[in-house]
């Protein structure tokens, strides 16, 4: 049997392993192992990240929204119970973009759920 060297193979791995965690502090940047551990490490925390980017922007609508409808006179729990009850489908996503960008369409639609309340 031939024998088989891997040097081209490993060292191919070794930079691109080492391309992952470029940037990062020490020799967690430098040494294979480590390096591996780090970026192992810092793909459990990326995920986890955008996991938690899901939770913070709902609370960022909600709060907005919040906001919006204690100018209008009113709670967000009521508002969300009317937007029900009014058979309005529109998610916080875009309740709150309605508070940011078009402030006039949301006052009609709380006017709207005003009516129906």
């Amino acid at each position: 049997m031939a024998r088989v060297k891997r040097g081209v193979v490993s060292r191919r791995k070794h930079n691109k392993l080492l391309g992952l965690t470029k940037g990062f502090r020490g020799t967690k940047s430098r040494l294979i192992k480590v390096a591996h551990e780090a970026a192992l490490h810092a793909g459990a925390y990326a995920f986890h990240g955008r996991k938690l980017r899901k939770r913070d922007m709902r609370t960022l609508w909600i709060t907005r929204i919040s906001e919006a409808a204690k100018r209008e006179n009113t709670s967000y729990s009521v508002l969300m119970d009317g937007f029900k009850k009014a058979n309005i489908a529109l998610d916080r996503k875009i309740l709150s973009d309605l508070v940011v960008n078009d402030p006039t369409v949301f006052k009609q639609l709380v006017d709207k759920v005003k009516k129906v309340s």
